[in-house]
Protein backbone atom coordinates (compact mmCIF):
# COMPACT_ATOMS: atom_id res chain seq x y z
CA UNK A 1 0.00 0.00 0.00
CA UNK A 2 1.07 3.74 -0.91
CA UNK A 3 -1.44 5.28 1.71
CA UNK A 4 -2.66 3.79 4.92
CA UNK A 5 -6.60 4.89 5.31
CA UNK A 6 -8.34 2.95 8.29
CA UNK A 7 -11.99 4.27 9.74
CA UNK A 8 -11.45 4.09 13.81
CA UNK A 9 -14.48 4.95 16.53
CA UNK A 10 -17.29 5.65 13.16
CA UNK A 11 -15.81 9.46 12.60
CA UNK A 12 -11.95 9.04 13.04
CA UNK A 13 -10.17 8.90 9.95
CA UNK A 14 -6.27 7.35 10.35
CA UNK A 15 -4.34 8.36 7.62
CA UNK A 16 -0.77 7.93 6.77
CA UNK A 17 2.00 7.19 3.93
CA UNK A 18 3.46 3.86 3.26
CA UNK A 19 5.08 2.53 0.63
CA UNK A 20 7.43 5.22 -1.35
CA UNK A 21 5.61 6.43 -4.38
CA UNK A 22 4.69 9.69 -6.76
CA UNK A 23 1.09 11.79 -5.55
CA UNK A 24 0.35 10.58 -9.53
CA UNK A 25 0.16 6.98 -7.79
CA UNK A 26 -0.92 7.96 -4.23
CA UNK A 27 -3.98 9.70 -4.98
CA UNK A 28 -5.71 6.89 -7.50
CA UNK A 29 -5.01 4.61 -4.54
CA UNK A 30 -6.23 7.16 -1.95
CA UNK A 31 -9.54 7.75 -4.27
CA UNK A 32 -10.29 4.07 -4.58
CA UNK A 33 -9.60 3.32 -1.15
CA UNK A 34 -12.10 6.01 0.28
CA UNK A 35 -14.95 4.07 -2.26
CA UNK A 36 -13.97 0.96 -0.72
CA UNK A 37 -14.31 2.00 3.11
CA UNK A 38 -18.03 3.08 1.99
CA UNK A 39 -17.78 5.78 4.72
CA UNK A 40 -21.21 6.13 6.10
CA UNK A 41 -21.06 10.05 6.37
CA UNK A 42 -22.67 12.10 9.73
CA UNK A 43 -22.04 15.31 11.80
CA UNK A 44 -17.93 15.28 12.18
CA UNK A 45 -15.21 13.65 10.83
CA UNK A 46 -11.71 14.13 12.32
CA UNK A 47 -8.52 13.29 9.88
CA UNK A 48 -5.18 12.32 11.80
CA UNK A 49 -1.99 11.81 10.34
CA UNK A 50 0.13 13.21 7.69
CA UNK A 51 -0.89 14.15 4.09
CA UNK A 52 0.48 15.37 0.72
CA UNK A 53 -1.13 18.82 -0.59
CA UNK A 54 -2.66 16.44 -3.46
CA UNK A 55 -3.83 14.15 -1.29
CA UNK A 56 -5.66 16.49 1.14
CA UNK A 57 -7.14 17.66 -1.90
CA UNK A 58 -8.62 13.95 -2.97
CA UNK A 59 -9.20 13.21 0.88
CA UNK A 60 -11.41 16.51 1.06
CA UNK A 61 -13.81 16.06 -2.08
CA UNK A 62 -14.39 12.55 -1.22
CA UNK A 63 -15.53 13.36 2.11
CA UNK A 64 -16.64 16.91 2.27
CA UNK A 65 -20.51 16.06 1.70
CA UNK A 66 -20.63 12.56 3.14
CA UNK A 67 -20.20 14.59 6.93
CA UNK A 68 -21.47 18.12 8.07
CA UNK A 69 -18.01 19.18 8.99
CA UNK A 70 -14.26 17.56 9.13
CA UNK A 71 -11.91 18.45 10.89
CA UNK A 72 -8.05 17.73 10.81
CA UNK A 73 -5.58 17.01 13.44
CA UNK A 74 -2.72 20.06 14.00
CA UNK A 75 -0.29 18.30 16.38
CA UNK A 76 1.11 22.19 17.17
CA UNK A 77 -2.83 22.67 18.72
CA UNK A 78 -3.11 19.23 20.01
CA UNK A 79 -6.55 19.42 18.41
CA UNK A 80 -8.61 19.29 15.01
CA UNK A 81 -9.13 22.45 13.06
CA UNK A 82 -12.39 22.72 11.27
CA UNK A 83 -11.71 22.69 7.59
CA UNK A 84 -14.89 22.19 5.88
CA UNK A 85 -18.47 22.75 7.12
CA UNK A 86 -21.66 22.81 5.89
CA UNK A 87 -23.14 22.77 9.74
CA UNK A 88 -23.77 25.99 11.54
CA UNK A 89 -22.61 23.99 14.92
CA UNK A 90 -18.85 23.83 13.42
CA UNK A 91 -17.33 27.24 12.01
CA UNK A 92 -14.43 26.66 9.51
CA UNK A 93 -11.05 27.42 12.41
CA UNK A 94 -12.60 26.14 15.25
CA UNK A 95 -10.93 23.67 17.47
CA UNK A 96 -11.91 20.97 18.48
CA UNK A 97 -9.89 19.68 21.36
CA UNK A 98 -8.38 16.35 21.06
Amino acid sequence: MKYNIELMNGNVLKVGFGDPAPNTEIVTEVTETLRGLDLPGGELLLVNGPASLPVAFVMAHAVGHLYSAVGVFDPKLSGYVVAVSHDPRFTVGDLIPQ
